[in-house]
């Protein structure tokens, strides 16, 4: 396909590809075999959920032991709070985003939130 001809280079290149929102609107089933993702990026509507619908959590573990059987990574998008991000931590989801580690930064914001977390890295590593 055309897009799996763009594609296959940029991943040569080492660039990793995430298929977004998984599970709602055009990211269904039949793109895992036609395109080579690295990624899955759990709809926030799953996230929020998980405290609130019944089914949330079902679905949440299907699409990380999907994405485990793949060999693929898991970010999930709109952690809020604890409680969440505990939930998909022990289920083995990756990666996380959202307003319980930071709102969206501009640039300037974003530099200086990696220079807090390096600098309280360094700071635990000389206590260890």
């Amino acid at each position: 396909t055309k897009v799996d001809r763009v594609m296959r280079p940029l991943r040569a290149l080492g660039v990793k590809l995430a298929l977004d929102d998984f599970g709602t609107g055009h990211s269904n089933l039949s793109m895992l075999t036609q395109l080579p993702f690295d990624v899955f990026k759990i709809d926030r509507q799953f996230v929020s959920a998980l405290d609130a619908d019944r089914q949330a959590p079902a679905i949440v573990e299907m699409i990380l032991a999907m994405a485990e059987t793949l060999g693929l990574k898991t970010v999930a998008e709109g952690v809020e709070t604890e409680r969440q991000a505990e939930f998909l931590s022990r289920r083995g989801c990756s990666m996380a985003q959202g307003f319980l580690y930071s709102p969206g930064l501009p640039q300037e914001g974003f530099l200086e939130l990696l220079r807090g977390w390096e600098t309280r890295a360094n700071a635990t590593r000389k206590a260890g």
